[in-house]
């Protein structure tokens, strides 16, 4: 059980929230969402006790344990994957390090055989016996083999530090689990483990998270954190959603009610002012006017940008088509002998573990990777759009504003088109010339869509396009993509997104791609 009493944050004068007083129980699974910036990550670190609020405090049971999961790759880097997921129950990583160097004592003694006892019963209690096998079931859930549990961190690949980082946070089954985006570099299967381990869990979780589907999978309530404040909503992500939009259209009818009868009560006051007979009624009702006021709706910090792809033609039947495909990168095999074609309309999901090969793919369809052999054909009326994974490219090095970077992609080169498709993005007045070089992640993938829009294309393919977004940006990107009478192909960790996208599924199980001629929804059928 956490506690919050009046919490509040503010940074150089910029108030993130204030009077947060949440209790959050054992049992239950809590998601906290909000804006790009409203202070999702940092309510977390102010519950572990690694941020301290501006005002107010954190309170939490005696005798409670608390663990956060960490996004630092790199800490853990001189230690085995073993010790680094020992190391999420402290206790028994000191007792088990204090009996190893015993052990280890040329000169061992009779207190240190004394003391060794004592440590190997409180290793026992603590279930050291049992820990590599424990460790070995986690890891495997997330995809790790325990082939591994003896390597060193710092000759893992990112994606599989995070997943060691992820079993070190559940390993000690603290009373209070603190995951800060734990899907992310996850694969379909590791989230489905993931899901089905924190639906058991019994004590209390507290998500961080941009992924729908998970959320209304685990969540049991929902803490959003907006205009200043962070509201508790009992249910999961849809029942947040559907209560949260009532609730605003009730205040907003409530104020239009207000506003009609303020101009019946002031028609009737100009009309009957004047007149003696109804001078008393015309006092009255300036009365009330004067007691009628209007509540000031709060600004959200929410914003959805307007996301709409359309074709400048349509395709025709043959979009794509690949014969006998392979693919490498610094000679490691990605794709052997893969064939496909697609048709006018597909929405194709590509899965698998191999983030490189998806990529790759890609990149060869678009013509900016060469292949080892094989062929990749576009249909002569394709007019593609493509939002890759790294936009680095697309950006580094460039003396643009974004004005001038969104002109080179548009027929329309006047300033007041360009200015009024930036503004469709969420880019207003001064921020249209800030330099592309220094845009946040969001901000690039915003940028890149607008790109892609300009386009007018038939054939979308997108890799990973929800990264770096809030949640209102990828369900304004989810919904235009639905609504897209073209091609897609694509590759998200999005659950979401990749059950309402698509109506096939590619998977790369080796260096071999497997049309499944399934949704995402029917092959990983609940």
């Amino acid at each position: 059980m956490i506690k919050t009493n009046q919490i509040a944050l503010s940074f150089g004068g910029r108030k993130l929230f204030e009077q947060v007083n949440l209790k959050f129980n054992d049992g239950n699974c809590y998601g906290v969402i909000g804006a790009n910036g409203a202070g999702k990550s940092t309510l977390l670190k102010i519950l572990a006790g690694e941020q301290e609020p501006s005002s107010g405090s954190v309170e939490m049971g005696p005798n409670e344990s608390l663990w956060i999961l960490r996004q630092d790759h790199f800490q853990y880097d001189d230690k085995t994957i073993f010790d680094t997921v020992v190391m999420g129950n402290p206790k028994l990583f000191e007792v088990m390090k204090e009996k190893e160097a015993i052990y280890l004592k040329p000169d061992f003694s009779d207190a240190d055989g004394e003391r060794a006892g004592e440590l190997e019963h409180q290793f026992s209690e603590l279930g050291g016996y049992t820990c590599e096998t424990d460790i070995a079931t986690l890891l495997d859930g997330l995809g790790v083999s325990q082939d591994f549990l003896y390597t060193q961190m710092k000759e893992l690949k990112a994606k599989d530090k995070i997943k060691v980082l992820l079993a070190q946070a559940l390993f000690g089954r603290p009373t209070n689990l603190l995951l800060d985006e734990p899907t992310n570099h996850l694969d379909e299967k590791s989230i489905r483990w993931l899901e089905e381990y924190l639906l058991d869990y019994p004590n209390t979780v507290i998500v961080v998270s941009h992924d729908r589907h998970f959320l209304n999978k685990v969540c049991t309530h929902m803490v959003d954190i907006d205009y200043s404040k962070a509201k508790l909503y009992v249910g999961n992500y849809d029942f947040w959603e559907q209560s949260s939009q009532l609730a605003l259209e009730l205040r907003s009818n409530e104020n239009k009610k207000r506003a009609d009868k303020a101009k019946d009560l002031e028609t009737f006051i100009a009309r009957f002012s004047a007149n003696a007979s109804k001078s008393k009624q015309a006092t009255s009702r300036r009365k009330q006017l004067e007691k009628l006021t209007l509540e000031d709706l709060p600004i959200s910090m929410r914003k959805k940008p307007n996301i709409l792809f359309s074709q400048k033609r349509e395709a025709g039947d043959l979009v794509l088509n690949v014969q006998d495909l392979a693919l490498s990168r610094n000679s490691k095999k990605l794709l052997e002998n893969a064939s496909f074609h697609l048709k006018r309309g597909d929405k194709v999901i590509v899965t698998g573990e191999s983030e490189l090969a998806k990529t790759a793919l890609f990149d060869a369809i678009m013509g900016s990777a060469k292949p080892d052999s094989g062929t990749v054909r576009l249909g002569s009326t394709i007019t593609p759009a493509y939002l890759p994974k790294d936009q680095n490219p697309f950006f580094e090095g460039l003396n643009l504003n974004l004005i001038d970077w969104l002109r080179q992609y548009s027929e329309d080169k006047s300033e007041n088109f360009i200015r009024s498709f930036l503004g469709r993005m969420l880019f207003s007045g001064e921020e249209t010339l800030k330099q592309v070089n220094v845009l946040s992640g969001g901000e690039r993938v915003r940028c890149m869509l607008a790109r892609a829009m300009l386009l007018s294309p038939n054939l979308l393919i997108l890799d990973e396009p929800t990264n770096h977004l809030d949640l209102e940006s990828i369900t304004a990107l989810n919904q235009a993509v639905q609504a897209f009478p073209g091609t897609v192909l694509f590759a998200t960790h999005d659950q979401y997104f990749a059950r309402t996208v698509s109506a096939r599924l590619f998977e790369i199980q080796g260096t071999h791609l497997i049309d499944h001629q399934v949704s995402y929804a029917e092959y990983f059928e609940d």
